[in-house]
């Protein structure tokens, strides 16, 4: 089969009802005569060095199922989130984050748990301790209001509806989850709406349901692991297009009804987007793709163009009415992220140079492939990247190493174009063909996980015969900009301090603009 997937059960089988997904130590738990695991409260962090106060430790999240109904009158969200969790120790309490979200109720295999919501927190108290390596049910039932102004929220209002917008911290205030992207998990949806509005989420549809009161119930299942800032629920006036890429994939796009012509040009440049790259990386990596442009083209609806959010990226309409070379490599860039950053998602935010780097990489290689000039008026990587060489010492010092983000730069450019001179750099050094291989072997070796950028040093090393940790380190870490392979001739410019590295974004504010491409 040309497309790797789990084996998966149903929907139904994967989440189990309350009664089976009970406390339930596996066969290596303590004999019953033993003294009880009394537990004790999992960490509220994972350790991320970006955001430090982001996940939770003490157990895994194994499964999601999130189940909204949408009110179109009130334009409010009513939900529940049931998790299958496994845990890693003895648990007393275990925390979820959450941020904004009205809970009313909250059970642990099937038995009220008392709850309490401390700043992004959820802090859960089940009746009885979780053993360690049991699995339970964790339902969670709530109220939202896509609406509500908060500090940063990943909700995207809509005149007909809402999308959604979590990367990189903003899953939580949507649905109570383990949020950080090393804790991936399958994912079920059910989307109810009025007749008149379809409901999308992240995957395939498995099931259509039409029910009292004229509302419909979409069901949907992912086939592979989504980490939770690339979950995508949608409510609008759309029609879902279906065509077929390279192979039999099939491809869906979610488009208002009232602006499906205009947008048909873009949509239909997909399947040669999506064969240009598995030339270059491999067979597409999930069941299905296609673009979401939501319907709401103000500015400050969301300050990106486009973002990956799992099988289905998501755009401004307005975006995608532009002519090919104004678009194609920015999609180039997002379709990208199905590898780099979906597949194989950062193991800690101060990874994302790899997601970022190698989607710029191969956006503008697809670009000067067509001769298309970029935004500086270019038309070879060879004379961006001595553009953006040139620019390296300077945005080390204000932007800090390529690899060493923290919450306030984390999406400047650095992450972007200097994540591609990195790339470039070390393609430069081993030569295309082992690069080639070192790109599939990392995509191979990680699929459906979170890497770190030791991981892809770790590679390239192994693949081009050579121990590059050192070669990688300076262009990953250093704080001058190393000499390029093959170019004894570029120059750095020299720091100057009234200068400042582009595309800086304010903490709470979301991806993707690729604006330099």
């Amino acid at each position: 089969m040309r497309y790797r997937t789990r084996v998966t059960a149903p929907v139904t089988a994967l989440l189990g009802t309350a009664a089976a997904l009970a406390v339930a130590p596996t066969a290596s738990a303590r004999p019953l005569d033993a003294k009880p695991d009394q537990g004790t409260p999992g960490a509220e962090t994972l350790g991320d060095s970006v955001y430090p106060a982001l996940g939770n430790d003490g157990y895994r999240v194994e499964a999601y199922h999130l189940d909204f109904a949408y009110d179109a009158t009130t334009r409010l969200v009513d939900a529940k989130a049931t998790l299958r969790i496994k845990a890693t120790q003895g648990l007393s309490r275990f925390s979820l984050d959450a941020l904004g979200l009205d809970v009313r109720a909250v059970k642990v295999g099937g038995v009220a748990a008392t709850f309490e919501q401390v700043d992004e927190k959820l802090r859960i108290t089940p009746a009885r301790t979780l053993p360690k390596n049991c699995a339970a049910a964790v339902c969670v039932e709530y109220g939202a209001d896509p609406a509500k102004t908060l500090p940063y929220t990943a909700w995207v209002p809509t005149p007909d509806g809402f999308a959604i917008c979590p990367q990189p911290n903003a899953a939580h205030t949507v649905f109570p989850c383990n949020d950080h992207p090393t804790d991936k998990a399958d994912f079920s949806f059910r989307v109810t709406v009025p007749n008149t509005l379809r409901g999308v989420a992240n995957g395939s549809l498995v099931r259509t349901e039409q029910l009292d009161g004229d509302r419909t119930a979409y069901t949907y299942r992912s086939a592979d692991p989504i980490a939770t800032e690339l979950v995508q629920i949608t409510v609008g006036d759309y029609v879902v297009k279906e065509r077929q890429g390279p192979h039999g994939l099939g491809l869906r796009d979610v488009v208002p009804v009232a602006r499906a012509a205009a947008l048909e040009p873009a949509l239909a440049l997909t399947p040669n987007l999506v064969e240009w790259l598995e030339q270059r990386l491999g067979a597409y990596p999930f069941e299905t793709y296609g673009l979401l442009p939501c319907n709401n083209d103000a500015s400050n609806a969301f300050d990106f163009t486009g973002l990956e959010t799992q099988t289905l990226t998501l755009y401004k309409p307005n975006f995608l009415l532009q002519e090919e070379k104004k678009i194609g490599s920015h999609m180039m860039h997002e379709l990208v992220h199905s590898y780099f950053g979906n597949s194989v998602s950062p193991a800690n935010w101060a990874d994302l140079w790899i997601n970022e780097g190698h989607a710029d990489f191969y956006g503008l290689l697809y670009r000067y492939e067509r001769g298309w000039a970029d935004s500086l008026g270019l038309t070879t990587m060879e004379a961006r990247m001595k553009d953006t060489y040139a620019r390296g010492d300077q945005w080390r010092q204000s932007s800090g190493p390529v690899a060493a983000p923290n919450a306030a730069n984390l999406f400047d450019s650095q992450r972007y174009l200097g994540g591609v001179l990195v790339l470039y750099a070390l393609r430069e050094l081993v030569g295309e063909d082992v690069f080639n291989r070192i790109e599939r072997t990392f995509l191979d070796r990680y699929r459906n996980s979170a890497a770190t950028t030791a991981d892809y040093v770790a590679v390239a090393s192994e693949i081009s015969g050579a121990d590059q940790s050192g070669f990688l380190n300076d262009w990953l870490y250093g704080t001058k900009t190393p000499r390029m392979p093959n170019h004894p001739d570029w120059t750095v410019t020299p720091v100057v301090s009234s200068l400042v590295a582009p595309r800086h974004r304010a903490p709470g504010h979301y991806p993707d603009s690729t604006a330099t491409l």
